[in-house]
Order: structure tokens, then C-alpha cells, then sequence
């Protein structure tokens, strides 16, 4: 901060005290614009529109409507959701890296986002160059389950049965190209397994299926699995994630059970369109996070099985860089194809 020399004498100070007063107000007003925006609202109070390249009902889409109204009091500004699904993502997302670059369009990105370069021949941006990561908000574990008419209680026991039976076990995802598919798809690779996928529409479809038999296997998300693992009507074989989860206590992870380094969750991050400027991408993450110390959002996020993250801009933008690489991996190594 510049600070202002003292007067030598009064007929020789540098400043009257009009122009000292002046100064002074002009110093001030500098220093307010450089500390975090989240109580100023952008455009006058216009509302935040944000863009959620998935359907309602969606794991992302609970999270965010979740919080909003701790957003909208966070940044001072009405928060305006609005759902634009289609072609894994990639409908939704080619909205926001065309929106305005002044903070007035963001969106709400998931895994896919990394994934779809993968496995789709044609996207209409870059799904690195075209966005500015602004955090990753929280992530869900996964865990693999089994219809208890499989006869495996652990990974190990699976990995044997399916080995003894090869091409007789399948499993189950959301969709082609989707986390959960790649999720199982990282598994059966590592074990070098023979099973057969089956694609469904939507979570929804999946876990009806699993839980009635037509499929034997999948990997989903806890927080909705939890209640059937706790009936019986789902048995967990293993988290995808690095340690253990909170509530699934007594279910060890993958990795520990023969396959090392294996770890997956369901992340979801706000982006905005490549150029925002410094001071959005400050405002919008410190709205972030501000709203996320308030009870409300807070606790809802949790409820809705997500683990708080609030990474900073710049690491938020390393981990979609890593992210990207790594399932460019999965996808070669499972041969994961959509049509």
C-alpha cells in the first residue's frame, strides 16, 4: 500500500487538506475493489444463470440446488439454475464456454467432462482450453456391488468366481462412456477379467436392475446404495475410493483388496468460460466458499454423500489437467467406445 509522506511545514506540505482527504477516499476505494466481491453483487443484482449440462434428478444436480440459496446470499445476487442434458454433457457445456466472460454464466461440470475428449469423436470445444475452473466443489465416493445372488462376499472372492466363469457375470452402468461405466470398466481391466457390460439409461434404471437380478454387478454411488446395502438387498465388495467411507465403515476399498492405486469418486466443479477475469474467478470462488460455511449448504451438501473440497482456482485447474490424462488411459486400457 502507498503511503503518503508527512508535510515538511505547513507552507510547504504536499497534499492541502482537501487533496489529503481526497487521497485518502481514493485510497480506500482502491482497497475495497481488491478485497473479495462476494458481498457485492455482480451486475447490479442480475442473476447468476447456472448451467448444468445433466438432467434434473441428477447426483450434480441435488448438490447444486442444495445450495443455492446459500449462493445466492454468498455473492448478493439471485442464483437461476437451469438444466441442459444431452450427449453426456457435452450439450450443456458447449453453453457455457460461449457464455459472457463477465461472470454472468457459469457452469456445473461433473467427471464426463474429462472423459468425453475420450470417447467422443466430435466436440465442439476444448474441454481444457475453453473453461476456467473456478473449484472443485465436493466429490462422492462409488462403491462395486454385487445382487447377493453372486456367490462373493470380497473383491478377491469376485475376481476368483469370475475367473471360473468367464463370460457368464455382467455389470451394469448409466451409460456408455459415463463415470460409473469407466469405474467398472477400471475394475474389470485391472483383475483381467471376462465380463459382459450392460448399459442403461440413468442411475435410476441401473440400480432397479441390479437389485432385481438382470444384471449382477455395477458400480454406483453410496448415498443411494447405502439403504439397499443395509437390507441386504445390495452386498458392498468394495469402495472405489482411497480410504475407506464414513458410512460404509466395514467395507474395505478396492485398492486394499489386490488392486493397488485403484481410486475413483464423482466430483463435481463449477466452471466459468475461458477469459473470465481474475476478479470474477475471485468473486465467484469466494462466493463458493462462502457458502459453503453456512450451515445450510454445508449440511445439505454432506446429506447429499459429498465430501467438501473447495480446492483453489489454479489447483482446481491442475486436477481437470491430470484428470483428463488419467481417463484418456481408462478409456484406451477398457476400450470404452460410444456410438
Amino acid at each position: 500500500m502507498t503511503t503518503l509522506a508527512p508535510a515538511i511545514s505547513s507552507s510547504r506540505s504536499l497534499f492541502t487538506r482537501r487533496q489529503a482527504l481526497a487521497a485518502s477516499a481514493a485510497a480506500l476505494g482502491a482497497a475495497a475493489w481488491c478485497l473479495p466481491r462476494t458481498a457485492r453483487a455482480q451486475g447490479d443484482g442480475k442473476p447468476l444463470r447456472v448451467i448444468l449440462p445433466l438432467s434434473a434428478g441428477s447426483g450434480a444436480d441435488g448438490a447444486i440446488r442444495a445450495i443455492s440459496n446459500s449462493l445466492s446470499k454468498a455473492l448478493g445476487q439471485p442464483v437461476v439454475i437451469e438444466n441442459l442434458p444431452g450427449a453426456g454433457g457435452i450439450t450443456g457445456t458447449a453453453q457455457i464456454v460461449r457464455a459472457p466472460k463477465d461472470g454472468s454464466v457459469i457452469g456445473v461440470v461433473s467427471n464426463n467432462h474429462v472423459v468425453n475428449p475420450s470417447v467422443y469423436k466430435n466436440i465442439p470445444f476444448d474441454s481444457l482450453a475453453d473453461i476456467t475452473p473456478i473449484t472443485i466443489l465436493g466429490a462422492t465416493p462409488f462403491v462395486l456391488v454385487a445382487h447377493p445372488g453372486v456367490p462373493a462376499r470380497t473383491v478377491q472372492e469376485l475376481i476368483a468366481y469370475a475367473k471360473s466363469k468367464p463370460g457368464v457375470l455382467n455389470y451394469g452402468s448409466s451409460g456408455n462412456g459415463t463415470i460409473l461405466h469407466l469405474g467398472a470398466a477400471m475394475f474389470v481391466d485391472q483383475a483381467r477379467l471376462d465380463i459382459k457390460h450392460i448399459p442403461y439409461r440413468g442411475m435410476g434404471p441401473l440400480m432397479n436392475d441390479i437389485l432385481g437380478g438382470q444384471v449382477q454387478l455395477g458400480v454406483v454411488a453410496v448415498a443411494p446404495a447405502a439403504a439397499h446395502i443395509k437390507s441386504g438387498a445390495l452386498r458392498a465388495l468394495g469402495v472405489t475410493t482411497g480410504s475407506r467411507v464414513a458410512s460404509l465403515p466395514g467395507v474395505p476399498t478396492i485398492a486394499e483388496q489386490g488392486l493397488p492405486g485403484f481410486e475413483l469418486d464423482g466430483w463435481i466443479a463449477p466452471v466459468g468460460p475461458a477469459g473470465l477475469s481474475k476478479a470474477e474467478l475471485a468473486r465467484l470462488y469466494n462466493g463458493f466458499k462462502a457458502a459453503m460455511e453456512m450451515p445450510e449448504a454445508h449440511d445439505a451438501l454432506i446429506a447429499q454423500g459429498y465430501e467438501i473440497k473447495l480446492t483453489p482456482p489454479e489447483q482446481a485447474a491442475a486436477f481437470f489437467k491430470s484428470e483428463a490424462a488419467r481417463m484418456a488411459q481408462v478409456v484406451k486400457n477398457a476400450n470404452v467406445k460410444v456410438d
